[in-house]
This record gives structure tokens, C-alpha cells and sequence, in this order.
């Protein structure tokens, strides 16, 4: 039987998003329908509200919800069961089919959705998008580990593999930043150093796990990292000592981050080991210049983190775990929250930086 939904769609031309009652089409034989209780607002988002589009777009990519629908072929889902949704397939190892896209038809055109929508009280993805979950969850705050969790602890805990003892540096502690926090504290990482514009953001940061806080308007952010780092004990290609983060990420993308990640790592100790790594995590909207003297003589890194390198069939069950233990607080992460129906006040508070964690959209039924 076909849903009736509320979907945010983003027009072709340009304007504000409108919120469309559409029909969702019966479910093909790999696609699940899901009824939406919450979806996390991401500024990846907003970088696809500022591109230029053939055609109608639908947005968001992170949500919890329950499965009211099923295809043929769908085995791992029952109607009725919790659900977490989200942009990366859940077991793209093991997938033995292609995903297949959402298509919907929409005031000014057809949309299409090549993974997921969750701008929406109803969804309807492909299974591979679509994770089952404990039907105890919280049902709101957990939306976001779908993105934010994912992409900021798994690129700590996935891409870098950071160990106990070793030394973080995060650039952007919004929802994605805190995660990358989180990953960082639970990996045993010290000293973990938060930097930002913001000093009630890095106060904010420091409730999640951040030893120190930058405020980069302030002081010049890669000296003050070098200031609290150091292993004497170690020397560089020049012979000096070795300064700086075993690891630095980047949860904002901005040209000026994405090149001061680099210079915050620490140099090789010269014939005993090699320098830090710098890990893209936030999506890029410009060229990046590098110093590639720098990587080759302190054989440091440079590497990026798409979707925190997770398998969310694996992953999801440890955030989920985290979250219920109390080392992941995802009441604090989430720090706004709005109807369908203020998306847009939603999108301008984000992009304004009005949002200290993460926004979430709350449906209702």
C-alpha cells in the first residue's frame, strides 16, 4: 500500500525548502518503508543546498525509526522493528546486489535519491541503508549516530585507529567534532585538544572528554598545539624535538583547517619512526595546499575519513552500547530541536553557527 508522507524538498530553482505531502511508491523487492521519529541536520546539507541542481533534491541522511513496510527480498528487517538509517550500506563487503535508488515524484519534477532521504516523517531506502537496533533506544537523540556519531568517532576509531596514549588534536567540535571527542576519550587518547572559534564550544567539548581547548581567534592554534605536545626524548630530520599531535582531524573542511592539520602533526623521529597523521573528516569545498617538503622530510600523513571508514552493522551496536553505558551522551550532543515544519529556521540557525552540538528533527505521529 502506498505512504503518505511530508517530505523537505529542496527546488530546483532557487527558494527556501518547501515541505511537500507526497506518496511514497510500494516498496521494491530489496526497499524498506520506514515511519520517522528523528533525523539529525547536517552541514553536508548545506553544501548540497548551495550546489547547482538539474532537478528536485531530497536531503538528510541520518534517522531513527520503525519499519512499516518491506520488499520480497528483505531479510534481515521485519515490520514493526526499530531501525536506525543511514548513508553508508550497512555491510558493503558482503553486499551481493546494488543498492537501489528512491525515486519520488514531487511538486516541479522528479526526485531522485540515489541512498537515503530523511528529511521526512516516512522514508522508504534500499536495506542496505537500513540497520536494525534494539527496540529500547532512545528514539530521538540516537538519529544522529547514522552521521555525526559515525563520521567524527569512526574516523578516530576506524581511519586513524588512534591507541591508548596517543595525542589528538580536533579542529571543529560541532555534532561531528564532539563524536571525533568522544572516540578519542574512549580509545584512551591523551592529551585530546579541541579547537574552535568558540569558547563556549570548547567549554562545551571539554564536558565530552577534551582535555584542552583552543580558541583559534585568540592565539595561533598549530604553536599552541606544539606548546602542549612534545617528546623530548625524540628528534626530528633536523635533529630538533619532536612537538606536536600524533593525530589531527579535521571536522570542518574549511581550505585554511584542511592546512593547518598537517603542520599541527608531530615530525618523524629521524631512523626510529615516522610523523603524525592529519585526517580529513568535515567535507571540502575548496583546493588544499600542502607542504609536501613537510610530509616527505617529517614523513607525516595526510588522509581522508569518508563516513568514519564504518561498517554500520558493526559499528552501529558499539555506538548504541556507548550511548546506553552513559560514555556517549547524546542528550547533551543534541542541543536543538525542531519540527519538520521550521526546517528552514533549522538549515539558517546551522549555517549561521547558531547550532553548538547537533540539530535534530522531530516528527510527529
Amino acid at each position: 500500500m502506498p505512504t503518505h508522507a511530508q517530505v523537505v524538498v529542496l527546488p530546483q530553482e532557487t527558494g527556501p525548502l518547501q515541505i511537500q505531502d507526497v506518496v511514497l511508491p510500494d516498496p521494491g523487492p530489496t526497499q524498506v518503508v520506514v515511519q520517522q521519529y528523528a533525523s539529525g541536520v547536517c552541514h553536508s546539507q548545506l553544501h548540497q543546498m548551495h550546489r547547482p541542481r538539474k532537478s528536485p533534491v531530497l536531503l538528510g541522511h541520518e534517522s531513527t525509526g520503525i519499519v512499516i513496510g518491506k520488499g520480497t527480498d528483505v531479510t534481515h528487517l521485519d515490520e514493526g522493528d526499530t531501525v536506525l538509517v543511514t548513508w553508508v550500506p550497512r555491510d558493503a563487503a558482503n553486499a551481493d546486489t546494488t543498492p537501489s535508488a528512491a525515486i519520488l515524484d514531487v511538486d516541479g519534477g522528479q526526485a531522485i535519491s540515489p541512498n537515503v532521504f530523511t528529511w521526512a516523517d516516512h522514508t522508504i531506502a534500499d536495506q542496505q541503508y537500513v540497520v536494525k537496533a534494539d527496540a529500547s533506544i532512545k528514539k530521538d537523540v540516537t538519529a544522529i549516530i547514522g552521521c555525526a556519531v559515525m563520521t567524527g568517532a569512526g574516523a578516530v576509531i576506524n581511519t586513524a585507529n588512534v591507541q591508548k596514549g596517543n595525542s589528538v588534536a580536533i579542529f571543529g567540535v560541532g555534532g561531528v567534532g564532539l563524536s571525533a571527542v568522544v572516540g578519542a576519550r574512549m580509545r584512551g587518547a591523551d592529551p585530546i585538544i579541541a579547537v574552535d572559534l568558540d569558547d563556549e564550544k570548547l567549554a562545551f567539548a571539554k564536558r565530552f572528554g577534551a582535555t584542552h581547548g583552543i580558541n583559534a581567534s585568540q592565539v595561533d592554534a598549530i604553536a599552541a598545539i606544539h606548546e602542549l605536545t612534545g617528546k623530548p626524548e625524540q628528534t626530528s630530520f633536523a635533529h630538533r624535538p619532536v612537538t606536536g599531535v600524533d593525530f589531527a582531524f579535521d571536522c570542518i573542511g574549511l581550505k585554511q583547517t584542511m592546512e593547518q592539520i598537517v603542520p599541527a602533526c608531530r615530525g618523524g623521529h629521524f631512523g626510529a619512526c615516522q610523523g603524525g597523521t592529519a585526517v580529513l573528516v568535515g567535507v571540502p569545498s575548496t583546493t588544499v595546499e600542502l607542504n609536501a617538503i613537510e610530509i616527505l622530510v617529517q614523513e607525516k600523513q595526510f588522509r581522508g575519513s569518508i563516513g568514519g571508514s564504518c561498517s554500520p552493522d558493526h559499528d552501529f551496536p558499539m555506538f548504541l552500547d556507548w550511548h546506553a553505558n552513559g560514555d556517549l551522551d547524546l542528550e547533551s550532543m543534541v542541543t536543538e530541536r525542531f519540527s519538520i515544519d521550521a526546517i528552514n529556521e533549522a538549515t539558517t540557525a546551522l549555517e549561521e553557527g547558531r547550532i553548538s552540538g547537533r540539530a535534530i528533527l522531530e516528527f510527529q505521529h
